[in-house]
């Protein structure tokens, strides 16, 4: 934080020892000048007053000719503190100027016109100074001097400090976080990637500023988040979070009462400035569960619901983002203890097909698989929740479920569990209306556990629990089919082929035709035709392994051909030779 000092006397001011309402300079000259500033009388001296200030010359002339020394300053800016302030400046004495009070006393010396006309370096000029150079250059003083204009924002926009502190704060939250080099305020606990993001960016954050912002009352607030998203050099994420940090710093938690609270209509305000600021630019990007808090808080201090309907939209857009008590929004009249129209009201956009500017040109929302599923999924829960409500009729409670697709869900126990607490809560149905809360449910989606605990369940309908028990029985029996065919199968995976002997894959076969020739069958299955030569030898070879092997000459003679027995003879004679 900056300071300027200006004169270099002494302090003499002091109070009156009678009363506190009287402040006095201690000097040997007798004071000839009062000026009462809120009921507070300073008896000063007119000649250090009147050189430096043309409004306290002014009213003096008119004292005189009333022939009174007494001057009334009327809703003087800062009060009689920021007075004393400008009085010691007058009188050369030692002032400090900070961040806290430079508004108030520029202010002030505005009200005194106390200008270079009067004197060079009067307190204007130096104040301007201070405050271009040393206040705007800073962060943290820019922020502080900007919260003091609320006090006097009538003073602070004619003199265009409240733009220029704006002007400030929005240029320093453009730059880019690795050139940030002054201090700046960060209690928040990181989640692992944001602490990846602060590493890679020199340990600076790029939500750095929105802590500091918090501390801006909201119509200050309000003027610098529009610039900063007039700038559009800031990403709508980064925008989102600031808000939902401001909301939580000021906003209390919903679980607590409004109705005693003196501070509702503050409240009121807040949230319907932090709504605008959402609704203002679509690149604004918050959570649904923040949305739906603050459209939670909307209900409880009593917001317009017209002015709601842009986050209604937002809400149903991001519906599958939502968490079952984050619905559960209370309702403003004591009907029912929820809203259970509102949440019909956010499906309802969420499926339509013109649920929003662009999708009005394409006539036409693409919804994931996936985000049905999930959607199917908590409304589901949300029926759970709201169905133990005696007041909840049942023509809204099968509407809400009804605005589900079948695609959104291919499970039915959710829905099971609602409808079992609802015909639990409300024994008083009739028949017709009993069968129409069941009706919601297809007894072919149920699973095996629902399925059990629903044909045990005495309160549905009897034709209901013969639908259950018949749908088992269906299931098993095709589960048993199931079981046997896929043994069947694995037994046919199991039979294996006998492959044929090693032995004959690598010795080649022998046929004889009618002609003589021998042909040779290999391994694969091919022939060709032998040498006549080659034939006569390896066919004495062949006649040798397969008597060796089977123990018996007159093998050989298998042959089948024309041939007598001296070619039978010549082929033994070789086989004793070769022995």
């Amino acid at each position: 934080m900056k300071f300027m000092k200006l004169g270099s006397k002494p302090d003499a001011f002091h109070s009156d020892y009678d009363s506190y309402t009287v402040r006095c300079v201690s000097s040997d000259l007798v004071t000839d000048f009062t000026v009462i500033v809120d009921n507070i009388k300073f008896h000063l001296h007119k000649f250090p007053l009147l050189s430096k200030s043309n409004r306290l010359q002014k009213l003096a002339l008119t004292a005189t000719e009333d022939n009174s020394n007494d001057v009334h300053l009327i809703q003087f800016p800062g009060g009689p503190k920021i007075f004393e302030i400008c009085a010691k400046f007058c009188y050369g004495m030692t002032v400090s100027i900070s961040p806290y009070n430079v508004v108030a006393v520029r202010c002030a010396a505005e009200y005194l016109e106390m200008t270079e006309d009067i004197e060079r370096g009067n307190l204007i000029f130096k104040i301007d100074v201070f405050f271009n150079s040393s206040i705007l250059s800073s962060w943290k003083d820019s922020i502080i001097a900007l919260q003091t204009t609320t006090a006097l924002p009538e003073y602070s926009e004619d003199l265009e400090i409240t733009s220029k502190c704006i002007q400030s704060v929005v240029l320093k939250t453009a730059v880019d976080p690795g050139c940030v080099n002054w201090s700046y305020t960060c209690n928040r606990k990181l989640d692992a990637v944001d602490k990846v993001q602060e590493v890679e960016i020199g340990s600076v954050p790029k939500d750095w500023w929105i802590e500091d912002l918090c501390e801006l009352d909201i119509d200050v607030y309000k003027r610098v988040m529009f610039s900063v998203i007039a700038k559009k050099r800031v990403e709508g994420g980064v925008i989102g979070e600031a808000l939902k940090m401001y909301c939580v710093r000021w906003l209390p938690d919903c679980n607590d009462g409004f109705e005693c609270d003196d501070r509702v209509e503050k409240y009121k305000s807040l949230i319907e400035a932090v709504i605008s600021l959402l609704t203002h630019d679509k690149g604004v990007d918050c959570s649904c569960g923040f949305l739906l808090k603050l459209l939670k808080v909307s209900v409880l201090v009593g917001v317009d619901r017209l002015l709601c309907k842009d986050l209604i939209r937002d809400i149903g857009l991001k519906l599958d983002e939502a968490s079952v008590r984050d619905l559960l929004i209370p309702a403003e009249d004591a009907q029912t203890v929820y809203d259970v129209e509102l949440v019909q009201e956010l499906v309802d956009l969420r499926f339509s097909r013109k649920s929003s500017e662009e999708d009005e040109k394409n006539d036409v929302v693409l919804i994931s698989p996936q985000r049905c599923k999930t959607i199917g999924r908590l409304i589901d829960g949300y029926l759970a929740e709201v169905a133990s409500d005696r007041n909840l009729s049942h023509t809204v409670f099968t509407a809400l479920s009804r605005s589900i697709p079948d695609a959104a869900r291919p499970v039915h126990d959710g829905i099971y569990g609602a409808v079992d607490v609802y015909l639990k809560e409300h024994p008083t149905l009739t028949k017709v209306e009993k069968k129409k809360v069941c009706e919601l449910i297809d007894v072919k989606k149920l699973s095996a556990h629902a399925s059990i605990h629903a044909a045990q369940n005495d309160r549905l309908p009897l034709r209901m629990v013969v639908q259950i028990l018949f749908h088992e029985q269906v299931r098993a029996t095709a589960a048993i089919k199931e079981a046997a065919s896929a043994n069947r199968a694995q037994e046919q995976d199991w039979e294996i082929k006998m492959p044929l002997r090693s032995k004959s894959l690598r010795t080649p076969s022998r046929m004889r035709f009618s002609d003589g020739d021998v042909k040779e069958v290999s391994s694969g299955g091919s022939m060709r035709l032998l040498p006549s030569s080659s034939r006569r030898f390896l066919d004495r070879f062949w006649v040798v392994g397969m008597g060796q092997r089977h123990g018996e000459s007159k093998s050989t003679g298998t042959s089948g051909s024309s041939q007598s027995k001296s070619s039978s003879s010549s082929s033994r004679k070789h086989r004793y030779s070769i022995s």
